[in-house]
C-alpha cells in the first residue's frame, strides 16, 4: 500500500482586484467585496454568512460572544431579506475562526472583536502586508530558485 503525501500549505492568501468602492454601494456590499478581495468569499458563492459575521463584529467595538454573533448575523440577514443559509452556530463559529486566521479578529475575555480594536486598513498593513505576505512571497521565490 502506497502512502499519499498531503501538500498542506503552511500559509496561504488570496488577493483579488475589483473596481474601486463607490459611495452607491451599501455597507454590506462593501464588506462583501472586501471578503471577496482577500479570499474569505469565493466569486459566485451564495453562502455568504461570513459577510454578516464580519459586519456584526465591525459594528460592535466592545466585542461579541459566539451567541451574540449568531444573533447579530441572523438579524443582519433578515434586515437584508437574505436566505437563512449558513446560520447554524457551528458554521458561524467556523467563519469567526476564518476571520481569526486572517488576523482580522481576536478573542479577548470570552468575546470576539476586530483585532486590537484597530482600523482594518492598519491591520492589513501591519499584519498582512508587512508580515504575512512577505513570508509567503519569500518561500515562493525559494521554489522558483529550486526549479532550475
Amino acid at each position: 500500500m502506497q502512502t499519499i503525501a498531503r501538500d498542506t500549505p503552511l500559509a496561504e492568501i488570496t488577493l483579488r482586484k475589483y473596481e474601486r468602492p463607490s459611495p452607491e454601494m451599501t455597507r454590506r456590499e462593501t464588506i462583501r467585496k472586501l471578503c471577496l478581495s482577500i479570499g474569505l468569499l469565493q466569486p459566485g458563492d451564495s453562502r455568504d454568512v461570513i459577510v454578516d459575521v464580519f459586519q456584526a463584529l465591525l459594528d460592535n467595538k466592545k466585542g461579541l460572544t459566539s451567541e451574540e454573533i449568531v444573533a447579530k448575523a441572523i438579524e443582519l440577514r433578515k434586515t437584508s431579506n437574505l436566505a437563512m443559509n449558513g446560520i447554524a452556530a457551528s458554521n458561524i463559529r467556523r467563519q469567526v475562526k476564518r476571520l481569526k486566521d486572517a488576523y482580522l479578529v481576536e478573542k479577548a475575555n470570552n468575546s470576539y472583536r476586530i483585532a486590537e480594536n484597530e482600523e482594518l486598513s492598519r491591520i492589513f498593513k501591519e499584519k498582512i502586508e508587512k508580515f504575512y505576505l512577505p513570508s509567503i512571497v519569500a518561500r515562493v521565490k525559494e521554489y522558483f530558485e529550486a526549479v532550475k
